[in-house]
């Protein structure tokens, strides 16, 4: 067991204006199973980054091991997954390796194939195997899970369940769950470190969220009650010394027939002036003490969804799917890689397509999105229909097409589908996008606001059918607790890829497998 030490952690990217981290200080125990969550953009990869020493900094990070970071860097993926993994770790012994990898469900075989002709969750399960067989490492793993289907995610963080020693930075939270015991949270002004899993982490965020909201608000009825008190006792201070001399003096005298002393009055008057005091004091500790409160606080706003309703009348589906299939022709031969599939949607429902990476699923969006000639070669089988009249809202797995300024794809969005712009922005700040970066080239978005510029723009479409295909990649928690209560509470006519499987229970999903079945046919005489 050791300790890494973080203290006075400042640290901003060289010409810009905008702080990452101001003078951040907590510790962490090196046998701890790690989970780090926090808004997108907010600093977590620049984190993992600075603990590998990859950028400057001012203040202090101490440990007496070495980091290592996932994923990594392979040098030529043409190679064979094996000679990869030696290339990682030169010292590895291959019993061990066979190991790790059938605890992940991952065949031998796949050691012998080159590696860019493996699967994604086929290489994020390869990597993880050579990251722990390491020694003497503490292991940063940044957002495993983006390839990795239900059935991977759920080998994956079993896996990392019975590891210790890493920081996992994920947003799904049932995975956090499964496989952590200590959240790192990165909040707008700190770093908090909580005993616990997710889910223990956000009830007590939520409780203490809770409770410095209520503090807020009995500061704010105690300011008013002393800005009234202080604004009243001044008024009586004021009065007093008035009648120190000149003709309120003369006043008082003949309307109560007393006289009073010069010495009295002033007594009074000073008496006064130091109540207004103390109550100006104690307004401004309680000013001071409001000021503390809330600065952690994550404002998620509800966002809002206007589904169409052209040509989803509701005796008939928006989508009818019938002995669907998808094959790709090669020569004489034919592969096929799903088939039979039967679904249909009616106004008003969400449909979660299941299978494993690779059965096909972002095919069937991309077909209903009329995107299948993105499908160089495919061939389509069976009946496929989307009622008439509907307009749809496509998001696509894929964000590296977005290029250029914000402001552009925001005009060419009013242009093409008629969404305004003040609308677009809106919903992007409530989705938390800093202001700063409206100004900014999308290729500079980290990966989760790119997708956020992506589902904004599907927010903002009044569509009779969304097709989202794992709308949450790289999206934060906060911005897909958002999300879920959007859709739960307007119920938007939907057909998603999404491997969040708290998401899938919280909208209640229809769930419909598409079975992975290629298989091969040749022409018959041959």
């Amino acid at each position: 067991m050791a300790l890494i030490q973080v203290k006075d952690l400042t640290f901003s990217y060289e010409g810009s204006p905008e702080t990452i981290f101001d003078g951040v200080s907590f510790q962490i125990d090196t046998d701890w199973k790690l989970g780090f969550v926090g808004r997108n953009g907010r600093g977590k990869t620049t984190f993992l980054k600075l603990l590998m020493g990859m950028e400057e900094y001012s203040g202090q990070i101490r440990a007496n091991m070495e980091f290592e970071y996932f994923p990594f860097d392979v040098r030529d993926p043409g190679e064979d997954a094996l000679t990869v993994a030696y290339e990682l770790c030169p010292e590895l012994e291959y019993w061990r390796l066979v190991r790790e990898l059938s605890r992940l469900a991952v065949k031998e075989d796949a050691l012998y194939r080159p590696f860019d002709t493996l699967s994604g969750g086929e290489r994020t399960k390869i990597l993880l195997a050579v990251l722990f067989l390491k020694e003497d490492r503490f292991l940063l793993i940044d957002e495993p899970t983006n390839h990795l289907d239900k059935e991977g995610r759920k080998l994956v963080g079993d896996y990392l369940a019975g590891k210790k020693g890493f920081i996992l930075v994920s947003h799904d939270r049932a995975f956090l769950d499964l496989c952590t015991d200590h959240i790192l949270a990165l909040n707008k002004t700190k770093i908090t470190v909580t005993k616990g899993n997710f889910s223990v982490w956000y009830e007590n965020k939520e409780r203490q969220d809770h409770f410095e909201m209520e503090e807020n608000a009995r500061l704010r009825r105690d300011i008013r009650h002393l800005e009234g008190a202080a604004r009243q006792a001044g008024n009586w201070a004021d009065e007093i010394e008035s009648t120190k001399i000149g003709r309120k003096a003369v006043e008082k005298r003949e309307r109560t027939g007393k006289l009073v002393s010069r010495e009295y009055v002033g007594e009074k008057s000073r008496r006064m002036q130091m109540r207004r005091k103390n109550l100006e004091r104690r307004q401004q500790r309680a000013i001071d003490e409001k000021a503390g409160l809330l600065k952690d606080v994550e404002r998620a706003e509800a966002l809002k969804l206007f589904p169409g309703t052209a040509g989803t009348e509701k005796s008939g589906p928006v989508v009818r799917l019938r002995e669907f299939g998808l094959s790709y022709p090669k020569g004489n031969e034919e592969t096929w890689i799903f088939s039979e599939l039967n679904l249909e949607a009616v106004p008003g429902e969400q449909i979660l397509l299941e299978g494993r990476n690779g059965c096909g699923k972002s095919s069937v969006l991309k077909k209903l999105a009329g995107k299948s000639h993105e499908l160089a070669g495919a061939v389509f089988h069976g009946e496929c229909q989307v009622a008439s009249r509907v307009k749809v809202s496509y998001v696509p797995q894929d964000t590296s097409f977005l290029k250029g300024s914000l402001k552009e794809f925001a005009r060419t969005a009013w242009e093409e589908e008629g969404i305004e712009e003040s609308l677009f922005f809106a919903v992007l700040r409530k989705l938390d996008m800093p202001r700063e970066q409206f100004e900014k080239e999308m290729e500079t978005f980290s990966a989760g606001q790119r997708k956020k510029v992506l589902l904004a723009k599907s927010l903002c479409t009044q569509a009779d059918l969304y097709l989202w295909d794992e709308p949450f990649n790289y999206i934060d928690i906060y911005s897909r607790i958002q999300i879920e209560e959007v859709i739960v509470k307007y119920k938007p006519t939907m057909i998603l890829v999404e491997h969040d499987e708290r998401f899938a229970k919280t909208i209640a999903a229809r769930r419909v497998p598409v079975l992975y079945c290629p298989h091969i046919s040749i022409e018959k005489g041959l």
